[in-house]
């Protein structure tokens, strides 16, 4: 196990009121970090995860050389969409998720729509007067992304947007519904530490890990702290330096990286706090 950093509470107030308590050490923390790694060893829940579907990355794949222009990457940050023609109709909405290993999963297709509606979500909100990427034709094909169990084929819309040559490639299935956790979560307010806001990316080489972490306006900022054992990796969210003057109460949640001992592979990536798997955000 690696050395840890100080640990905090996530303790928000309103202003005038009293600060937060002072951050607590490795030894609040890894008694819990322990438990639930404990806690999943040998489990049916962890057997259900390593048997469903679980991406490390995002469901979008840009095109190649994207953005040209300024323009471009504003119109996909503001989910700025529009349609040149229409989108095809009633496709097959079975398929399946095949591993590089040999091994496959029965999936649901989404339809055309239902995956161009994950996409333009501008509406009328900001960035609705931006210019759009315009999308000229969609069809459906497969994209690689890496996995809990490695790298796998899955079913992909994959749109074709004006002036690129290759498309926006929309993963068309959902993630698999994680098991429930074999340990129960901790309460806000306990000095364990605070639950963590998503995966954000795992590195092409599995040896570090991005998660949302959460802070306060008051502190110097969120720390994430690690066990890794053979069958999992087991992270804990805290914020350093915590004031205990007057604060404003807010939740801030920055990207952390942690740097692992070996490759994550095919170990369960599990948060302290709330004893689940850590899962991609968006």
């Amino acid at each position: 196990m690696r050395s840890f950093a100080l640990l905090g509470v996530l303790c928000l107030f309103t202003m005038g009121s009293a600060g937060c308590g002072t951050t607590v050490g490795a030894d609040a923390a890894a008694p819990r970090m322990r438990q639930v790694a404990d806690a999943w060893k040998g489990t049916e829940a962890a057997r259900a995860w390593r048997e469903g579907y679980y991406p490390l990355e995002d469901a979008v794949r840009l095109p190649d050389g994207a953005f040209h222009n300024e323009e471009d990457k504003l119109a996909y940050l503001h989910r700025n969409f529009t349609l040149r023609r229409a989108l095809p109709g009633s496709t097959a909405r079975h398929g399946h998720i095949r591993w590089t290993s040999g091994a496959s999963l029965p999936a649901t297709i989404m339809t055309a729509r239902q995956a161009y509606e994950t996409l333009d979500r501008d509406d009328d909100g900001p960035g609705a007067g931006d210019a759009p990427l315009t999308v000229t034709e969609a069809v459906l094909g497969t994209t690689t992304l890496n996995t809990s169990r490695g790298p796998a084929r899955v079913p992909a819309w994959l749109f074709t947007l004006d002036g690129y040559d290759t498309p926006l490639k929309r993963v068309a299935v959902a993630p698999s519904k994680p098991p429930r956790a074999p340990v129960r979560s901790l309460s806000e307010g306990t000095d364990s530490g605070s639950p963590l806001y998503g995966l954000r990316s795992v590195a092409e080489d599995g040896r570090s890990v991005t998660v949302g972490a959460a802070h306060g306006a008051c502190d110097d900022g969120p720390t994430v702290d690690v066990l890794e054992t053979r069958d999992s990796v087991v992270l804990s969210g805290g914020v350093r330096g915590v004031d205990d003057g007057p604060c404003t109460m807010q939740l801030l949640v920055d990207p952390v990286t942690v740097r692992l001992d070996r490759p994550l592979g095919g170990r369960l990536l599990l948060d302290a706090f709330t004893g689940a798997p850590v899962t991609m955000t968006g």
